[in-house]
């Protein structure tokens, strides 16, 4: 029976909504990002005021707020460090993500009770790079994407110091982000937050003739990419426990409500299955076609088992494509009138198949035979965004559950 310690579950956060839905549906702790210093621009970044809330929210939880400050920095882009690390200090952040040894300087000389993690742009693929960064005084290093099972357990083996590592969500081609296809194409720099995710445009296929460029695609083919599929460990997570990851870190700043809840609804409960029962332990199917129910691209385990291959790499049609849509958000419930309230995402109406779930894994399908807008007037459809509506539900749901709808 195994004697680890329970690892966190560590959500993404692109906005202060988000934040709350990770923490309600089972993380252990978000990372977001500021208004400076993270690799996320266009992210729903956070005013130090969304902070504060998004503290005092996950304070509510027992859970923590990690801020992504994780930029390559160049000379103009130190100014205001100093400020930055103290007031999140202030506003209750628990630790910070960084790469840069000058931005993790000014966190010390600002804020030295701050934590500081050492980020996954560093490329720590090495029990020796994870025992300098240690010595440094640094409780927490983010591994490499490109870092193997085997690899973790023998870091883990020589170096004591918490580990976190990826379990889910988009990878990039590059060795841990190193990349410049980004800068080439639209001068927006990848390492100082503007990638603009050129790998993952669509391309034709050339070679070179003797009368100059020919182009060799034919109209009819998928066009091609040079991304990876996204990783996804929740067939096999039990063997990043056992390997000893202290912190297990879905990806997805920039992805919806619907993705977080169902993500990391999906993980908290095979971490909890596990624990509850590391022998007797089972991978439900149920898990893993949840995941599929959130919009994402083909899935694999990345360098986890060995060097990827053609197979890992994203091109020509889906396997599988997300099933369902988020339709609707509950606001209420009126147990004596089984009425809920619920707040349109997607268009649905009478008729319609849907699926409720919420936090602890719990789901139910029924069709839609009431619908009434805001005033008690019956309709057919909920056809405009964010309207309020009254639908009546066979069984009880709660405030902040989630309505899909098959597509």
């Amino acid at each position: 029976m195994t004697t680890k310690q329970k690892p966190e579950l560590l959500a993404p956060a692109g906005n202060l909504e988000k934040l709350k839905f990770a923490i309600h549906y089972g993380a252990d702790a978000v990372y977001i990002g500021g208004r400076q210093f993270g690799l996320r621009s266009k992210a729903g970044n956070f005013t130090f005021d969304e902070m504060a809330e998004g503290v005092e929210f996950a304070n509510q939880y027992g859970a923590k707020v990690y801020v992504a400050t994780n930029i390559i920095a160049h000379n103009e882009n130190l100014d205001g460090a100093h400020e930055y690390f103290k007031k999140l200090y202030e506003v209750g952040i628990s630790a910070v993500i960084a790469a840069d040894p000058a931005l993790i300087d000014a966190c010390r000389e600002a804020a030295p009770d701050l934590e500081v993690h050492i980020s996954t742009q560093a490329s720590v693929t090495n029990w020796k790079t994870a025992e300098f960064w240690k010595n440094e005084g640094l409780p927490r290093v983010v591994l490499a994407r490109e870092v193997s099972v085997e690899e973790i357990k023998e870091i883990k083996e020589n170096v004591d110091i918490e580990i976190e590592a990826f379990i889910h969500g988009a990878m990039c081609i590059s060795y841990s982000g190193r990349c410049v296809l980004s800068n080439h194409m639209t001068s927006r720099d990848a390492n100082r937050g503007g990638c603009a995710q050129s790998c993952r445009w669509k391309y034709d296929l050339f070679e070179d003739g003797t009368d100059g460029t020919v182009d060799i695609s034919d109209e009819n083919d998928e066009k091609y990419t040079m991304s990876s599929q996204d990783l996804s460990m929740v067939e096999h997570l039990p063997d990043l426990i056992e390997a000893g990851v202290d912190s297990l870190k879905i990806e997805g700043r920039m992805k919806s409500i619907h993705y977080v809840a169902t993500v990391v609804n999906v993980y908290r409960k095979i971490i909890d299955a596990y624990f509850e029962d590391p022998e007797g332990f089972e991978l439900n199917s149920e898990w893993v076609d949840e995941i599929w129910k959130a919009a994402q691209r083909n899935l694999s385990t990345a360098f986890y088992y060995g060097e990827p291959t053609h197979k890992d790499q994203l091109y020509g049609r889906p396997e599988r494509l997300p099933k369902y849509d988020f339709a609707g958000l509950v606001l209420d419930y009126d147990p004596e009138t089984q009425f809920a309230t619920i707040q349109q995402r997607n268009n649905f109406g009478v008729g319609d198949e849907v699926e409720f779930f919420g936090p602890n894994f719990k789901r139910f399908k029924q069709t839609i035979v009431e619908l009434y807008d805001e005033t008690g007037e019956p309709i057919e459809r909920a056809k405009h965004a964010m309207m309020i509506t009254k639908v009546k539900i066979d069984h009880p749901v709660h405030y902040l559950d989630m309505m899909r709808k098959q597509k």
